[in-house]
């Protein structure tokens, strides 16, 4: 006999009592319930998951380096730079939040705006990027997990357990199945695991970071370097290309915040607290990057010497290079904090696909099956099983194939991440046009905020896409002279409209606008 949770109940009948309200509101707006665990999620919920997704220690000590070889001591101001975009981008998610919320998100309102081919396309940018990233999640979270299993045994030969791919690949489906499990149960379960793993990822990020700055104020630092105001000057960077390289990392370690919304049909205030969130947690993350980064350059400087940022050796894991000589017995905690950031994300991750995924099967665009939702914990089920089994399976079979492939996929999927966002964007201005002008605020929210944060993302889309074509782009691998991030990024895009086609054969109500329609906003 299946137990319900105690604090799922009142939920349920909450759920009941609005069904003649949902109705009215599918009637005009159509979009619906999909029978989540209603005002499960609050304020300080959301954030923490949005921040968890975001994944700063990992995303950082990945990005950190590679960013201050484009831009030098520029990056705070690369970062500023890079936050402006999505700042403005989540404005415009904010707008149709208010006025739409749904779990498709992206899928939703592009369909809402423009229809249902570009609707679905919309969705499948978001599910093709999150999926795919949630194998790399996992294979960071095995490097580090042995990375630190070495640090804390004084053996450095257990650290290349992970190079070894059946026990890279056991050990992380082994994350997965974590992850997965705690993804399918309620989301009072995520909520209180991301509050202690976030809190203490950002705890040690903020210790990493003030002792930096005591080392340099002791004069104990590897190359002091001051900190200048020029750091946070845009037009310093030497060249365009460098700006436009440094710009495209910089909106890549933002990405996750659009996770707040897509848990806007479990959040306590559906139309505002979402928005809210999503704002709250780019902010948070922008400050949180500035201290870092700032930080780290006053304390090793730019060069190429041996802890310096410049150093190609130490750009894979700058923070754990970087951690013996600022933190010192306690430097295992950086490791420890990378570790539980990925670890942490992994699970986070599978929010946003799986509630696409949901809405994808509730409004006809995918099979039936992916609209169940569990009837004890109320989460999308079985779309979360087939994320975490398409992630795996990509995870196992590109790792034993060949490890360029795996991260040029990553890398390939920076511009599905351009491509939804922007298209979410334009969906945004499209979709208020009719009151652009009623106030101020419409003005600025519903057309000049998303409109500049989808043409900024609309011309990496199209750079990216164009850089990429380069064999030396990425990895440096290439097929029949062509970059294998291009290949990789053209396969991703057409077998989501070979998908499409085949779905629009399948289930063609959704195609015809009959289960989702599109509209206009009103007053």
């Amino acid at each position: 006999m299946t137990h319900q949770p105690e604090s799922q109940a009142p939920l349920t009948e909450a759920t009941r009592a609005v069904d003649g309200a949902d109705a009215a509101a599918s009637a005009e707006h159509g979009i619906s319930k999909k029978g989540l665990s209603a005002g499960s999620v609050g304020l300080i919920g959301a954030i923490v998951i949005g921040i968890s997704c975001i994944a700063p220690a990992y995303t950082l000590t990945a990005a950190l380096g590679p960013t201050v070889s484009e831009v030098g001591v520029q990056v705070p101001a690369i970062i500023l730079v890079g936050f402006i975009p999505m700042l403005l981008v989540a404005f415009g998610y904010r707008e149709l939040n208010r006025r739409m919320p749904d779990s498709g998100t992206s899928f939703t309102w592009a369909t809402r705006a423009f229809g249902p081919w570009v609707g679905w396309m919309a969705g499948w940018g978001l599910v093709a990027a999150t999926i795919l990233v949630l194998s790399n999640l996992a294979g960071i979270a095995v490097d580090f997990l042995f990375l630190l299993i070495s640090q804390i045994a004084g053996d450095p030969s257990i650290a290349d357990l992970a190079a070894n791919p059946l026990v890279n690949v056991v050990v992380c489906l082994l994350f997965m199945l974590g992850a997965t499990w705690v993804s399918y149960r309620d989301m009072q379960t995520t909520q209180k695991l991301q509050y202690w793993l976030v809190g203490f990822q950002v705890a040690v990020l903020v210790v990493f970071s003030v002792a930096a700055l005591i080392e340099v104020g002791n004069g104990n630092a590897f190359d002091a370097t001051a900190i200048e105001l020029s750091w946070f000057n845009p037009f310093a960077v030497e060249s365009f290309s460098a700006f436009a390289a440094g710009l495209s990392l910089s909106i890549f370690i933002f990405w996750g915040w659009d996770v707040t919304l897509t848990m806007n049909e479990e959040t306590r205030g559906s139309e505002k607290t979402p928005g809210r969130a999503a704002t709250i947690t780019v902010v948070t993350i922008v400050v949180l990057y500035l201290l870092i980064a700032v930080s780290l350059i006053a304390f090793a400087g730019v060069s190429g010497g041996e802890s310096g940022l410049g150093n190609p050796d130490i750009q894979d894991n700058v923070f754990f290079h970087l951690a013996g000589p600022i933190l010192g017995p306690l430097a295992v905690l950086v490791s420890l904090a990378v570790l539980t950031s990925s670890a942490s994300s992994l699970q986070s991750t599978f929010v946003s696909p799986a509630r696409t995924l949901l809405a994808m099967g509730h409004y006809g665009a995918l099979p039936e099956k992916f609209a169940k939702v569990s009837p004890r914990f109320f989460t999308p089920g079985y779309a979360t099983i087939v994320s975490a089994v398409v992630a795996s399976v990509f995870y196992a079979v590109m790792r034993f194939v060949s490890e360029n492939v795996l991260w040029d996929t990553i890398t390939a999927l920076g511009m599905m991440i351009c491509f939804y966002y922007g298209i979410t964007a334009f969906a945004c201005v499209w979709f208020f046009r009719s009151v652009w002008f009623r106030s101020v605020r419409n003005v600025f929210l519903t057309l000049v905020s998303p409109l500049v944060g989808g043409v900024i993302l609309a011309v990496l889309f199209f750079t990216t896409l164009v850089d990429s074509m380069d064999p030396d782009y990425g990895s440096g691998s290439s097929v029949f002279g062509v970059g294998l991030v291009f290949v990789l990024g053209m396969v991703v895009l057409l077998s989501g409209v070979a998908i499409m086609l085949w779905q629009a054969w399948k289930r063609p109500a959704f195609f015809r606008g009959e289960t989702l329609s599109r509209a206009v906003a009103d007053d």
